[in-house]
């Protein structure tokens, strides 16, 4: 990234390759009564290319949901949204309900939801969800045919065949995630949207769930844009990584370099990592800061050692990095 608020290219992409998905100046506002305003994502530029996973990570609260939400039109009433979001030639932000229901969900972006149980419904086997997901979205016919599908679109989430006539209610955590994971899988779009995939899953259906979905946007140059709190995973499958706090993407980063020797270059994302139990297992002190009480400058600086007076002031986005004190790469500084 250069300079400005602009991002660059994802890594390796070709830069006259138009990405899959292109974020410019997301922000989504939730107006409360009394006139009070909660800035849950404010600014928000980025690219995920095809065949690229975009890994967005940062703690509860910070805004990561939210923005999913507003690329899929599920926000509540009471949100302003701002900015474009482009899918191929439609904008998201502006799509209407009848083009959003009708053409994106499932088919342009397929979503693996944070809480799953909740979006399954209650009175219906999971045989029974994915069979009408592979009718619906697929050119798959025939009673046999679809049942056959569906099976495999089980078997590819690992969720066990023993298990798909039985209801929601009936599942544990884990199954249900997975049950999510399949549904999302069945229609082959363009964009994978997965918040918290690994939700519930022990750390072998953690490695085998992410090695799907790299598989999934391998084989036909599809997206993944992963919100996540497991650093291991993003880790695992993540091509770039993008740092969400208080509303505020502050970094983007190659993930080979920001899990490297060369290490994030923001304070908040530098945090993140020490205060892993393979790392310095160090929390990072305080709170975040209120979205609906922001302050003027950075929304860091009062749980950051490098702060200065500088910081009083909002620090723009240069190489990648919002930080007027970022840390200097070894490479760089040697």
């Amino acid at each position: 990234m250069a300079g400005t608020d602009q991002p660059a290219p994802p890594i390796g992409a070709d830069a006259v390759t138009a990405p899959v998905l292109s974020v410019r100046g997301l922000s989504v506002r939730f107006l409360m009564p009394r006139g009070r305003r909660i800035a849950a994502v404010t600014d928000a530029h980025f690219d995920v290319a095809a065949g690229e996973c975009l890994a967005l990570i940062g703690e509860s609260g910070c805004g990561k949901s939210v923005l999913a939400s507003a690329l899929l039109g599920l926000l509540p009433a009471n949100a302003q949204t701002a900015g474009e979001a482009r899918l191929g030639d439609l904008d998201l932000l502006s799509a209407d309900e009848h083009t959003l229901a009708r053409t994106v969900r499932g088919r342009m972006i397929g979503l693996i939801p944070q809480s799953p149980a909740a979006h399954l419904t209650p009175v219906r086997t999971i045989r029974s969800h994915l069979e009408e997901t592979v009718a619906a979205l697929t050119p798959t016919r025939g009673r046999t045919a679809v049942r056959t599908t569906a099976e495999a679109a089980a078997e590819r989430a690992a969720y066990p065949a023993t298990h798909l006539d039985r209801h929601p209610h009936e599942l544990s955590g884990g199954l249900a995630q997975r049950a999510a994971t399949a549904l999302a899988l069945v229609g082959d779009a363009p964009l994978l949207l997965a918040d918290e995939p690994t939700n519930g899953l022990d750390r072998d259906l953690v490695n085998h769930t992410v090695d799907e979905l790299r598989r999934h946007v391998d084989a036909a140059d599809r997206a993944l844009l992963m919100i996540t709190h497991d650093l291991a995973a993003a880790e695992h499958i993540a091509d770039r990584i993008a740092v969400m706090y208080a509303g505020r993407i502050v970094e983007l980063a190659d993930a080979n370099a920001f899990f490297g020797t060369a290490g994030p270059r923001h304070p908040y994302s530098h945090g993140l990592l020490q205060a892993l139990p393979d790392r310095a297992f160090t929390p990072i002190p305080g709170m975040p800061p209120e979205l609906g009480d922001l302050p003027a400058g950075c929304t860091f600086a009062a749980r950051c050692d490098r702060s200065t007076a500088d910081c009083a002031t909002l620090p723009p986005m240069t190489d990648g990095v919002a930080c007027h004190h970022p840390h200097v790469p070894e490479d760089i500084r040697a």
